[in-house]
């Protein structure tokens, strides 16, 4: 896409090849946990595993983050161990923070201008999808507190049995790709962080950035992303003008 297009005419270029979003959930629909560090979820779990594994690996003792606590325990249960390790702990692991997720979805307010952007995206007629790493219970939760389920054609969470399909694993991405049965080049993914265009890239589906944040904006821009915005007022502009247009 080129750069040399005004934002507005790069965001409606973008538009006119989409037939499906794809949205990730904490970030651009909501920032679930409010900016309050997850500690506390990840302290819950280390006591969990120590009580269950013994003494923790030196990366799961250090990890402080709900989600990086589930791939450093998922890590350290294929380490040799001097007795065999429990798979029911990673279960129980990913049923703490989706316990958290639950209580945390419970107060999560909406993205700004998100409630735009969805009536925006629908008066396309483009579905939409949430692709998280969050479970799938406290999205369905989420939308239909705020009376946006059917908006949404389906939802596509963690995977409760396997932590290594959490994005940046394309896996995620490929079951929301499979769904539509479109060609993966006619999504667009709407993300936070690197690991979802890390996912978007491995599966074939485009990528549009969605952060405050300027370095992290800037290497989005590096590793191929279509456009990286800090508000969604732009893409529902574009939206806008592009079904005025038609």
């Amino acid at each position: 896409m080129g750069n040399a297009l005004g934002e507005p005419a790069v965001l409606q270029d973008v538009l006119r090849d989409t037939r499906a979003v794809l949205l990730d959930f904490d970030g651009p629909v909501t920032r679930l946990f409010g900016g309050v560090s997850t500690a506390p979820v990840a302290q819950e779990i280390k006591a969990v595993v120590q009580a269950a594994w013994g003494t923790l690996d030196p990366d799961v003792a250090e990890c402080e983050d709900s989600h990086g606590i589930l791939h450093k325990i998922r890590d350290m249960y294929d380490r040799p161990a001097p007795t065999p390790r429990s798979r029911v702990v990673l279960e129980q692991a990913e049923a703490i923070v989706t316990r958290y997720e639950y209580e945390a979805a419970v107060s999560a307010k909406p993205a700004e201008y998100f409630e735009e952007l969805v009536t925006a995206l629908r008066a396309l007629d483009l579905p939409l999808a949430i692709v998280s790493n969050n479970a799938e219970g406290p999205v369905r939760g989420w939308l239909e507190s705020h009376r946006r389920q059917q908006d949404f054609a389906f939802v596509v969470g963690r995977d409760p049995h396997e932590i290594r399909h959490m994005k940046p694993h394309r896996h995620l991405v490929d079951r929301a790709v499979q769904r539509l049965g479109l060609n993966p080049r006619e999504y667009l993914l709407v993300g936070d962080q690197m690991t979802d265009l890390e996912a978007a890239r491995a599966a074939g589906v485009r990528f549009l950035g969605y952060t405050w944040h300027k370095d992290r904006a800037d290497r989005m821009r590096l590793h191929g992303a279509a456009w990286v915005l800090s508000s969604h007022l732009p893409l529902v502009k574009a939206a806008e003008a592009l079904r005025m247009s038609n």
